[in-house]
């Protein structure tokens, strides 16, 4: 790829991240937070701290800054996710959460706590959980994450037997459930499981490509090729045992599943170990990339 491709798709995947991150600070600050709705994630856990801390310390006397709340959070579930699934966008999964946090606390400076429609709390979930859905597929379109709990249900799930998917769903209901015995209102896990029901609609309606893709790999330096993907990417695959049609001779194929933002990646690190490999992907239905075959 030539530089000014390069210069070209990065500033583009930027300005998207620079858009989602808005996108999802506004959904926070305007609908979300003034009427106590948790919509999972580490941003409902700083929701909740936010009004739980109001009026406690002196120098943040309408509660702590969500944005830098979050950022405490998200920061070791950062590291984690590095460590554990070798996350592969970390550049723009930092920048991401980063702007999340700045745009959160700007926002709640500029235009304080008030709710936009006053006494609509079915409005305000509504159109919070379609602008933030708007903003997370913003930021999946640039190839990125904003890190947060999705990152630990992954970590869990690739220790047990569980999917991922059903391990997202349980660690967002537990955070709904913090605020409904913090509150004490069941209005507020309602109202934030109807927030999470848009939301995810709103992604699925945009995110049309699958996120996993079925990948083929054929090259002469099999063994160095699989030291990249299970050792440096964290990812897993499998051999498949296949003959060549024009010169007959025995091979080795890589088969595996890979999330789609990192397939870029494996492209370059492939090309970088051997030029002349095979690379082909095509859809796929699975739940994590990290899952053996």
């Amino acid at each position: 790829m030539t530089l000014n491709a390069t210069l070209k798709k990065n500033t583009g995947a930027y300005t998207l991240i620079v858009i989602g991150a808005f996108l999802q600070a506004l959904s926070y600050v305007i609908f979300l937070s003034p009427y106590k709705i948790v919509p999972g994630g580490v941003y409902g856990i700083s929701i909740v701290i936010h009004h739980v801390t109001e009026g406690v310390f002196p120098l943040f006397p309408d509660g702590l800054p969500m944005g830098a709340t979050a950022l405490c959070f998200n920061i070791p579930l950062l590291i984690l996710a590095m460590k554990k699934l070798g996350l592969s966008s970390g550049p723009k999964t930092i920048v991401t959460f980063l702007l999340i946090s700045v745009f959160t606390d700007t926002l709640s400076y500029l235009v304080g706590s008030e709710p936009l429609v006053e006494n609509d709390r079915f409005i305000a979930c509504f159109y919070g959980g379609a602008i933030l859905g708007l903003g997370v597929t913003c930021v999946f379109r640039a190839e990125s994450t904003s890190a947060g709990s999705d990152v630990l249900a992954r970590v869990i799930a690739n220790n047990t037997n569980m999917k991922v998917s059903n391990m997202i769903i349980i660690v967002d209901s537990c955070i709904v459930v913090l605020g409904l015995i913090v509150f004490q209102d069941w209005a507020v896990p309602l109202y934030s499981w109807f927030t999470i029901f848009v939301f995810g609609k709103i992604v699925e309606m945009f995110q049309v490509e699958n996120p996993s893709r079925a990948v083929f790999i054929v090259s002469k330096k099999t063994q160095e090729i699989k030291e990249l993907i299970v050792d440096k990417m964290n990812m897993r695959g499998t051999f498949l045992h296949g003959r060549g049609m024009y010169e007959g001779k025995e091979k080795d194929i890589i088969f595996m599943i890979a999330e789609r933002k990192d397939i870029p990646k494996l492209k370059d690190e492939v090309k970088a170990i051997d030029s002349n490999a095979f690379l082909s992907t095509m859809h796929a239905s699975k739940d994590s990339p990290t899952t053996g075959i």
